[in-house]
C-alpha cells in the first residue's frame, strides 16, 4: 500500500503534522516542537520539561560589537500561516517580526520558522529566514541553532561516528550531588553516577564536536523499543567558516543540536556583526529530523546503520526541491563550477602535482584565506578527486572567490578573478595550479601541513579524569586535562627537539602550554628546535615556515641561536581566541608565518631556534602547531618561489 498522504490538525494553542508514520506537535503561534509520536512512544521529548524546552531553534546575540556572549533567546513566533497543505506536504510558518519598539529587548531580525512533513517519510524538517532591514540598528549574532531535548528514562546510547559513540551518563549524573565541576564548567568529573561503571569518568560535551566536512549525522538509540532520532545535515552551505569550523553535535541531556552558528573553536573571528543599516538575509537550513525503528531482538545499533544511509540520500537530494520558500532557490536555479588543481613546488618535482584529495569551495569575497572566518553568507565546498578533479554544484547565484587547502602543503590557494554565478550556469575552470609558499629546498620538517595537530605526541590522560572512550582511540586529544601532563613530562625544562633524532610522534607535544608552578600560577614556555648545518649559504636569507593549527591568547617569538635576543627576530603578537585546547579540539583557526632568517644568524654546525610563548595567566593559553619547515635560500638553478 501507497504511504498514507500528510494531514494538519490545527487547534487553539498546538499544531500537528501526521503521515501515519510520525506524529510532530508544535505550539501555536511559538513554534515550539513540544512532541514527537512514533512507534508506540507517546513523546520522543522529554515530558518533564516545559513545553518551551523540548524542541527549539535558539539563538544568542547582543548590542555590543565585541565578545562572544549576549542574551539567549529562544524564538518564539507570534504569527502562524500554513504555507502548504496537501497530502504530498504540509510546510508551517512561525514568524516573528521586529519593530523599534523591541530595540534592546529583542534581536533586530525578522524570523521565520519552517516545518515540513512530507509523504512517506519518516521525519520532519527544519528551516529558517534571518532578515535585517536597512533601517534597524546594529548588533552581533554569537549563535543560533535548533536543539531538541529527548527523553532521558529511554535515550542513553548515543551515536555521531563509527567509532564514537557508547552509552551516555544521564543528566542527573551531572549535578552537584552526583558530579564534580571541573576547570571549564562544560566538564565534570562522575564521583557518584547513577550507572555506577560511569564513576570516576570525565563527560564534556565538547568531546563530542565535530568539524563541518565530517558533522552530516548524529543522535540518540532507544533500546526497549529500538528507536533511534537523528539529526541529518545534508549540506554545509548555511553552516560558517568552512569545512573544518568546528561544532557541538549530541550530548548528554540527551540533546541533539543542528548548529548553524557559533564562536567553538574560534573566538569572536566567527562571531557576524552588522552595522546599523545593513541589509542582511540568510537561509539556515533545512536540516533533517529522522526517526526509525527495528524489531524486537535486532541490533539497536542497526539503527546508525540506517540513519547513515538515510543521510546519503538526504545529501544527495540536495537541494532539496520541497521548501516552499522562494528565498530557498531549487536546483535549477543554481550553478556549478568545475575545474583540476594542480600544485607546483619545483622543489619537489619538476612535474605539475596532483592536488589530491584538496578541498575546494566558493566563499564570499575577501583575502586569501579569509573564507575560514567568514560568517555572514554561503560557501560550498567539495573534495577533489585522487587527481585532482573537483565539481562543486548546487552553487547559489552571486560573487565568489575560489579557494582551496590541499593536505601536504601549507597556505590556501585563491583564484585571482571573482567568479560570478548564475542560475543554470556551468562553469569549466579547466586546470588551475597552485604554488605553495616557497622560497627554497627544504632543510628539515616537522610535522604534516594538514591544519591539524592530531600527528603529534598526545599523552595519556590523568587517571582521575578519563573517558574511557577515547582509550586507544584516533581521537585521544579528547581526553579531559591533556594540557596539564606537559608540566609532569617536563617539570623543570621545556621540550627539545633535535632533528634527525627526535620523531614529532613521540617527542614533540601536541601544544605548546603554560607550565603550572607549585604557587597555582603559570610561567610561559620556551621550546627548542636544534639542528646541524654543514655549510651556511650566504646567497639570502633561510626561511623559517610555522603553521599554527590553533592559538589562544598566546604569542609566539622566534629567536636563533640566542633565547634571550630582544627583541626576538619575530613576534606574531598576541593571537588566537579559539580554546582548542581547553575544548579537546586538535585545532582551531589556521595561521601561517614565514620569519626570514638572516644567514649571518646561522652557523656552520650546531644551531638552534627557540620558540617562546610567553603569556601566561592561564593554562589554556598555548599554541598547537600544525606544521614547521626550514628552507635554505633559493638553489641558483631554480627560479624564486615566493
Amino acid at each position: 500500500m501507497p504511504p498514507i498522504g500528510v494531514k494538519l490538525l490545527i487547534q487553539d494553542r498546538h499544531v500537528m503534522m501526521d503521515n501515519g508514520i510520525v506524529q510532530v506537535t508544535l505550539s501555536n503561534p511559538d513554534g515550539i516542537v513540544t512532541g514527537i509520536r512514533f512507534n508506540g512512544i507517546d513523546n520522543l521529548l522529554e515530558i518533564r520539561n516545559e513545553e518551551i524546552n523540548r524542541g527549539y531553534w535558539d539563538l544568542v546575540w547582543s548590542s555590543a560589537t565585541t565578545g562572544t556572549t549576549g542574551i539567549f533567546d529562544v524564538i518564539k513566533g507570534t504569527s502562524f500561516t500554513v504555507i502548504m497543505e496537501s497530502e504530498e506536504q504540509v510546510e508551517l510558518s512561525f514568524t516573528r517580526a521586529w519593530d523599534p519598539s523591541q530595540e534592546g529587548k529583542l534581536v533586530p531580525l525578522n524570523i521565520d520558522k519552517r516545518f515540513i512533513m512530507l509523504r512517506g517519510s519518516s521525519g520532519f524538517y527544519s528551516y529558517a529566514i534571518y532578515e535585517h532591514l536597512r533601517e534597524w540598528p546594529a548588533f552581533q549574532l554569537g549563535e543560533t541553532r535548533i536543539a531538541f531535548k529527548l527523553r532521558k528514562d529511554k535515550f542513553h546510547y548515543m551515536a555521531m561516528a563509527d567509532n564514537r559513540q557508547r552509552n551516555m551518563p544521564l543528566p542527573d549524573d551531572r549535578l552537584p550531588s552526583r558530579g564534580q565541576a571541573l576547570a571549564f564548567p562544560e566538564a565534570v568529573l562522575l564521583v557518584n553516577p547513577v550507572e555506577p561503571e560511569l564513576k570516576g569518568e570525565v563527560d564534556d560535551k565538547y568531546q563530542y564536536s565535530c568539524d563541518n566536512k565530517d558533522n552530516k549525522v548524529h543522535g540518540w538509540i532507544c533500546t526497549e523499543p529500538p528507536v533511534g532520532f537523528w539529526q541529518i545535515t545534508p549540506s554545509n552551505e548555511f553552516r560558517s567558516g568552512g569545512p573544518f569550523k568546528q561544532n557541538l553535535t549530541s550530548h548528554v541531556g540527551p540533546t541533539t543540536l543542528a548548529m548553524f552558528l557559533s564562536a567553538h573553536y574560534s573566538g569572536e573571528d566567527l562571531v557576524p556583526k552588522f552595522a546599523a543599516g545593513e541589509q542582511w538575509k540568510k537561509v539556515f537550513g533545512p536540516v533533517f529530523m529522522y526517526v526509525n525503528s527495528a524489531y524486537e531482538g535486532d541490533d539497536p545499533l542497526s539503527l546508525w546503520e540506517d540513519a547513515k544511509s538515510q543521510m546519503m540520500m538526504e545529501v544527495q537530494c540536495w537541494p532539496y526541491s520541497f521548501p516552499a520558500s522562494e528565498d530557498f532557490p531549487k536546483s535549477h536555479q543554481r550553478g556549478s563550477v568545475s575545474g583540476r588543481l594542480l600544485i607546483r613546488d619545483r622543489y619537489i618535482s619538476d612535474d605539475y602535482i596532483s592536488a589530491q584529495s584538496a578541498y575546494v569551495g566558493l566563499a564570499p569575497q575577501g583575502d586569501v584565506g579569509s573564507w575560514q572566518r567568514e560568517c555572514k553568507n554561503y560557501q560550498f565546498w567539495t573534495t577533489a578527486d585522487e587527481n585532482g578533479y573537483f565539481l562543486i554544484d548546487g552553487i547559489r547565484t552571486g560573487d565568489y572567490n575560489l579557494n582551496a587547502t590541499v593536505p601536504g602543503f601549507i597556505g590556501d590557494y585563491q583564484y585571482d578573478v571573482v567568479l560570478t554565478i548564475t542560475s543554470g550556469c556551468e562553469v569549466e575552470m579547466g586546470d588551475l595550479v597552485y604554488e605553495p609558499p616557497r622560497n627554497g629546498p627544504t632543510l628539515w620538517e616537522i610535522g604534516i601541513p594538514d591544519r591539524s595537530a592530531a600527528e603529534f605526541y598526545v599523552p595519556d590522560p590523568n587517571p582521575k579524569y578519563i573517558n574511557k572512550l577515547f582509550v586507544n582511540h584516533p581521537d585521544r586529544f579528547r581526553q579531559y586535562g591533556l594540557w596539564e601532563r606537559y608540566s609532569e613530562l617536563y617539570p623543570d625544562k621545556d621540550l627539545v627537539y633535535t632533528v634527525g633524532v627526535s620523531d614529532y610522534s613521540e617527542d614533540w607535544f601536541f601544544a605548546q602550554v603554560n607550565r603550572k608552578k607549585d604557587d597555582n600560577k603559570y610561567q610561559g614556555t620556551t621550546w627548542q628546535i636544534k639542528f646541524n648545518l654543514d655549510t651556511v649559504d650566504q646567497s639570502g636569507p633561510y626561511k623559517l615556515r610555522l603553521a599554527i593549527a590553533s592559538a589562544t591568547l598566546s604569542e609566539l617569538q622566534v629567536r636563533v641561536n640566542d633565547p634571550k635576543a630582544y627583541p626576538p627576530l619575530f613576534s606574531s603578537g598576541v593571537i588566537g581566541r579559539d580554546n582548542s585546547i581547553a575544548r579537546h579540539g586538535i585545532h582551531g583557526l589556521y595561521w601561517l608565518f614565514n620569519v626570514d632568517i638572516p644567514s649571518s644568524r646561522i652557523i656552520e654546525g650546531d644551531n638552534i631556534i627557540y620558540l617562546t610563548q610567553p603569556r601566561s595567566t592561564s593554562p589554556f593559553q598555548g599554541i598547537m602547531y600544525d606544521y614547521i619547515r626550514l628552507e635554505g635560500p633559493p638553489s641558483p638553478s631554480s627560479e624564486r618561489e615566493t
